[in-house]
C-alpha cells in the first residue's frame, strides 16, 4: 500500500539587511533549500506562491513593516506588444537565440562583469567574481537554461559577441527569468524589455501560459519597468490577480502589514510526494 505524504521542508528567516528597491527600509526573507529528488516538484509548488530562486534556495520577502514586493507575471495568452516594444522587437530582429545547458562561460562572465560596472557598481554583486559568477549559473537543481543572444560582428570583430544572457528556470507552468544582463553599451536597443518579449515568444511557442518576472516593486524606479507589460499579474493577498492601476498599489509600512512567520509558514501549500509504507 502507498500513502500520499506532503514534502515537508524547513523555512528560515534571514536577519534583516537593507533593502535594494526602496531607500531607508530593511529587508528579511523567508527561505528555504531545494534539494533532493523532489526540488522541481517544490520550485513548481512555491513559486506559485509568491517564491524565487536563487541557487539552491527558495526564498520569499518577509518584511516586517513592510509587503510592497510582489511577485510578478504575465499572462502569454493575453499579452499583447505596446507600439514601444513592438519598435524594440524591429529594432533586435537581427539578434540570434541560442538556447543552452547551465554551464558557465568566460564570454558570459566577461558581459555580465561590463554590465555590472556600468548599471550596478554599488550593487550587492558588485564584487562577484569568476567562481561565484559560475555557482550563480550551474547550481540549479531544477530545469533550467541559459538563454544567449548574439550580435552581429562590429568593426574589427569576429564571430557573433554576445549581447545579452539570460538564466531561465522551466517551471510546469511557465518560465521563470532568474537573472539577466546585457551590453550596456547596447542602451539603444532596450534590451532588458527585448529579453522579456522573446521570453513570451518561447513560452507560446512551448505552450507554456506564463512568463515570470520576479518581483515587482511600486514606489521602486528599478523595478518599474515591470507595469508596462501587458496582461500583467501580480501574487498579492495570496492569490494571483491582474495588477489593474499600478497606482493602486503603494509601498507604504504598516506595523499589520506582514503576518507573522509561523502564520505564512502554515499557509503554504506544499507539494505531495509517493512515499512507500510496509
Amino acid at each position: 500500500m502507498r500513502h500520499t505524504l506532503p514534502i515537508a521542508p524547513q523555512f528560515y528567516v534571514t536577519a534583516p539587511q537593507p533593502c535594494p528597491y526602496l531607500d531607508g527600509r530593511m529587508e528579511r526573507k523567508l527561505f528555504t533549500a531545494l534539494q533532493g529528488e523532489h526540488a522541481q516538484r517544490l520550485n513548481d509548488t512555491l513559486s506559485k506562491q509568491g517564491f524565487r530562486r536563487s541557487q539552491n534556495v527558495l526564498y520569499r520577502p518577509t518584511c516586517a513593516e513592510c509587503s510592497a514586493c510582489l511577485s510578478a507575471r504575465i499572462r502569454v495568452a493575453d499579452f499583447q506588444p505596446s507600439r514601444t516594444q513592438k519598435r524594440i522587437l524591429k529594432k533586435n530582429a537581427a539578434l540570434v537565440r541560442n538556447a543552452t545547458s547551465p554551464w558557465a562561460t568566460e564570454d558570459q562572465f566577461q558581459l555580465f562583469r561590463r554590465y555590472l560596472d556600468s548599471r550596478h557598481a554599488d550593487g550587492g554583486m558588485a564584487d562577484m567574481d569568476i567562481f561565484e559568477f559560475a555557482a550563480m549559473i550551474e547550481e540549479t537543481p531544477i530545469k533550467s537554461r541559459v538563454i544567449e543572444y548574439s550580435r552581429p560582428a562590429g568593426p574589427g570583430e569576429q564571430g557573433r559577441p554576445l549581447a545579452a544572457v539570460s538564466l531561465t528556470d522551466v517551471f510546469d507552468d511557465g518560465l521563470s527569468m532568474v537573472y539577466s544582463f546585457y551590453d550596456a553599451d547596447m542602451t539603444d536597443r532596450s534590451l532588458g524589455t527585448y529579453l522579456i518579449l522573446d521570453h513570451i515568444a518561447i513560452a507560446r511557442e512551448a505552450g507554456l501560459p506564463y512568463v515570470y518576472l520576479g518581483y515587482w516593486v511600486p514606489g521602486s524606479r528599478k523595478m518599474g519597468y515591470k507595469a508596462g507589460f501587458s496582461a500583467l499579474e501580480i501574487y498579492k493577498a495570496g492569490q494571483w490577480q491582474p495588477i489593474g492601476s499600478p497606482a493602486d498599489h503603494t509601498a507604504e509600512l504598516h506595523p499589520l502589514s506582514v503576518d507573522p512567520i509561523a502564520e505564512q509558514v502554515a499557509r503554504i501549500a506544499l507539494p505531495e510526494a509517493r512515499m512507500p509504507r510496509d
